[in-house]
This record gives C-alpha cells, sequence and structure tokens, in this order.
C-alpha cells in the first residue's frame, strides 16, 4: 500500500482513491489501520478536511462523528469478537496530537497481549510494533476488512435515521 494518499487520507478519501476505506458514514469514512498488530484496528476520518478537532465541527456534525466513532466502536467489537475468542473489548480515543485532521481511534484489545501491556494505553507498545512488515496492512486482512464492514452494514440497517 503504496502512493500520495498517505499524506491527505481525509482528500483521498472524499475522492475515492484512499484503499483503505471500509465504508462511508454519515460523518466521514471508516477506515482500516495501517497497522494491525492489533487486528482490527480502525479509525473513523472526519469528512471535513479542515476540521482539526471536534469542536471545529457544528453540534449536529460533532453528534454525527460522534456517533459513527461508536458504530464503528461496535462493529470492530462484533467483528473481533466473531475471530478471535481472545477478544476482551475496544478503546476508542480521540487524540488529535498528530495528523491535523479530526479521526477517531478504534482498537480491539485481547487476552494474548503482552501482560505489562493489556491494560494500558495502545501507545505503550514498541516502536518497533507500528513499523514491522508483519503488521503492514495488506491481502492478509481482506477477511477481517469484510467482517468489520459486514458488521457496519448490518448495523446501519438497524440504526436509526
Amino acid at each position: 500500500m503504496t502512493g500520495d494518499w498517505r499524506t491527505d487520507r481525509v482528500g483521498s478519501a472524499l475522492r475515492g482513491e484512499n484503499p483503505t476505506v471500509l465504508r462511508r458514514l454519515d460523518s466521514g469514512f471508516a477506515v482500516i489501520g495501517d497497522v494491525q498488530f492489533l487486528p482490527g484496528y480502525s479509525v473513523l476520518l472526519v469528512d471535513d478536511p479542515g476540521a482539526g478537532r471536534l469542536s471545529d465541527l457544528p453540534r449536529d456534525k460533532r453528534l454525527a462523528f460522534l456517533s459513527d466513532m461508536e458504530r464503528l466502536g461496535e462493529a470492530v467489537e462484533r467483528a473481533c469478537r466473531r475471530l478471535d475468542p481472545a477478544f476482551r473489548r475496544v478503546n476508542l480515543e480521540i487524540l488529535g496530537n498528530t495528523d491535523p485532521f479530526l479521526h477517531a481511534h478504534v482498537w480491539p484489545r485481547f487476552e494474548w497481549e503482552p501482560a505489562e501491556l493489556v491494560g494500558k494505553p495502545v501507545w505503550l507498545y514498541p516502536r518497533g510494533s507500528w513499523s514491522d512488515e508483519r503488521f503492514r496492512l495488506g491481502p492478509q486482512h481482506d477477511a477481517l476488512r469484510d467482517a468489520i464492514g459486514s458488521e457496519l452494514d448490518q448495523l446501519r440497517q438497524t440504526w436509526p435515521a
């Protein structure tokens, strides 16, 4: 997965050029993470490239973003629970310390994680976890992508309009 789409993740999603997009949601895009050391890691990207923080959005759009974050979190939870019996929970985070656009992280957590990390923030994982080729998003994650996308579709059908 290479290309300049990474330098403009929101714009590339809006143009249909971001290969990590799972589904278009009400306020943005559900995408699967570039790294998968915790399989199912996903991100909600806002669809307004100028929004750097939640408070940049009007109230109705803020609520839509938070609702989509919860929806993506539930989809990841359902998919991961089905695919891995060691699934524990999902962590939801809006940080905004590195990337200049509003986004929310959805981190699945598992019983098989190292004991010293399982109860800690994902950001304490060793630096190598983020760059190790074994965890780079690729075709080996197609079933996971399909599972999360399918769960998003099911949730949309049951979600109030």
